[in-house]
């Protein structure tokens, strides 16, 4: 905090409260329960918002001193408001680019509403538009426990191609989507995708194969138009506002290209953005052209609303879901990353399994050795079965850990493979907590699992996958309050941010969310259907419904 905003705190403290209400309020939210995730975890009733930033919280009474002529006053009415939740690590970039031109299945429960949605969208759109389902659902959740068929996706819209990617190892096309792509033999297919067969033999429409297989298959499909991802990026992040988001960290992921960047930059110029963005970019496997960029765009580049914070979670094909990695793999890795640490880059680095977790922690401690990459924040995205020892050495390195709902979808696969005890402490949060690694929430969203944050912070409070089987134990469960705070102030310390939001504390951002339920209360198998009825990015209302949809403006205003 710069030390002109300390003085002016303090001296706000001491003033007489008739020369407080000469700087008065903006806005003032009154009779209410503010959860302000300080240190206390104090719950307040009111709180006071100037120039964007909270200028205190309080008694009623007390706050409703600061309104002066013009101060917009919102009651509350005993509803709860939280920080504004941050996803720590949530491939907002891209999901926006077709938000707009999607279909999505992102918490259908059943099929026949999932291929509604196909039939609804074949209805909105062009005639013969693409219908793409780009993940974010999984077979668990439908009542039926079964993928669609090919047939009953050309019944949901036959004058459509249609496209539907199960996380990163399954898709359905329809003919006339395997015609437009002109795939009619599995030489057609990018490496490693073949045909899936029926029970007798014959090709079911789907495609199956590996990660790098299902990604180059989805860009082969046609990409939304320039105007087409701006509008997607609007909604998205106005999706986002409904469901409390007021910032992300984006970790780039597959299929983002420079040109991918285009639509978001466009809306943050227009001051149109409504979520706080901090993100990376991975080198790819042209790294000299990557390091002349960054030359250009030094780590922090950007304003509040929109900043570039390093190294995104596939920084070489080498050390990206590769358990056994060569000499060689991990030299031109320790090459790039110690390049980064020489330059004060954020890396954050995907990692599955704690099998294989030295093999990236001892390059992180080579470079450590070399230059002290704790005030850098590196962290690791993943690695759900993190144990007591690699979360020592995360510690004794300063680096991170964001941790995402991948359970709630892949929790009974992980007990199949791994076993019940390990599933129980899957993934070890409390441990993590304990040792005093720093800790964000997040999704991993939207093509493996859901971007709703609600649903995450249910599944961190009762450990159960998404057909409702409970898997992690009480000792890996964290309360309300430590949930609440992942997501908040834990997600805040992997963009620097968290002296700046993350909390409701006076001299920070007003970034808050008033919820149609009391988040702290509520039973836990409610917490999932939690909404905002108002959000606030900096003071200004980017969400408003129900009794305050009044006070939200139009885009740019």
């Amino acid at each position: 905090m710069r030390w002109y905003l300390r003085l002016w705190i303090v001296l706000f403290a001491v003033l007489p409260a008739r020369a407080q209400e000469s700087i008065g309020a903006d806005t003032i939210l009154v009779n209410g329960k503010i959860v302000t995730v300080d240190p206390q975890f104090s719950i307040r009733e009111a709180l006071a918002v100037r120039d964007g930033k909270i200028l205190a919280a309080g008694k009623t009474a007390a706050i409703r001193k600061l309104a002066v002529p013009g101060t917009r006053v919102i009651d509350l009415e005993g509803r709860t408001v939280i920080p504004g939740l941050i996803d720590s690590h949530l491939h907002a970039i891209r999901a926006a680019l077709s938000f707009a031109t999607e279909v999505n299945w992102i918490g259908v429960a059943s099929l026949p509403e999932a291929l509604g949605r196909i039939s609804d969208a074949s209805r909105r759109m062009k005639p013969g538009a693409w219908l793409i389902v780009a993940g974010g659902w999984n077979v668990q959740q439908f009542k039926e426990n079964r993928r669609p068929t090919q047939a009953e996706l050309v019944a949901a819209a036959p004058q459509n191609p249609v496209y539907v990617q199960l996380a990163y190892g399954w898709v359905m096309m329809t003919p006339a989507a395997l015609r437009a792509l002109r795939i009619s033999t599995e030489a057609d297919l990018p490496g490693g995708g073949r045909f899936e067969k029926d029970a007798n033999g014959n090709p079911s429409g789907a495609i199956v194969g590996n990660q790098g297989a299902i990604t180059a298959l989805f860009d082969k499909l046609p990409k939304p138009t320039l105007e087409e991802q701006v509008d997607g990026t609007r909604k998205f992040f106005r999706e986002l506002n409904r469901l409390a988001l007021t910032g992300v960290v984006d970790p780039q992921g597959n299929n983002m290209t420079p040109n991918d960047y285009a639509a978001l930059f466009q809306v943050w110029q227009q001051h149109q953005l409504t979520v706080r963005v901090a993100y990376s970019l991975s080198p790819g496997e042209n790294f000299e052209e990557f390091r002349s960029l960054i030359r250009l765009l030094p780590m922090g580049f950007g304003d509040d609303m929109l900043r570039f914070n390093g190294l995104g979670e596939s920084i070489t094909a080498g050390m990206y879901n590769n358990d056994k990695p060569s000499e060689a793999e991990k030299q031109r890795y320790y090459e790039i990353v110690k390049w980064a640490a020489e330059h004060g880059l954020t890396i954050t680095q995907h990692w599955g399994r704690d099998e294989s977790a030295a093999e990236l922690l001892s390059v992180f401690e080579r470079v450590n050795r070399e230059i002290p990459i704790a005030p850098l924040r590196w962290s690791i995205a993943h690695l759900n079965d993190a144990s007591p020892a690699t979360l020592r050495r995360m510690k004794a390195l300063g680096v991170g850990w964001t941790v995402q709902d991948a359970m709630y979808f892949g929790g009974e696969q992980f007990r199949q493979q791994a076993g019940e005890a390990a599933a129980r402490r899957a993934p070890p949060v409390e441990t993590a907590k304990e040792i005093g690694v720093a800790v964000g929430a997040g999704t991993d969203a939207h093509r493996v699992a859901s971007y709703n944050p609600f649903t995450a912070l249910q599944w961190f409070l009762d450990g159960k996958t998404v057909s409702g089987i409970a898997l992690r134990g009480p000792e890996e469960t964290p309360d309300r309050k430590d949930a609440l705070r992942f997501y908040t102030l834990g997600s805040a310390w992997f963009s620097y941010d968290e002296k700046k939001r993350g909390s409701l504390e006076a001299g920070k951002s007003a970034d808050l969310a008033v919820l149609n339920q009391d988040y702290m209360t509520i039973p836990v198998e409610q917490v999932g259907k939690l909404q905002s009825l108002l959000t606030m990015v900096g003071g200004k209302v980017v969400y408003a419904a129900g009794p305050y949809q009044t006070l939200e403006r139009a885009p740019g205003q």
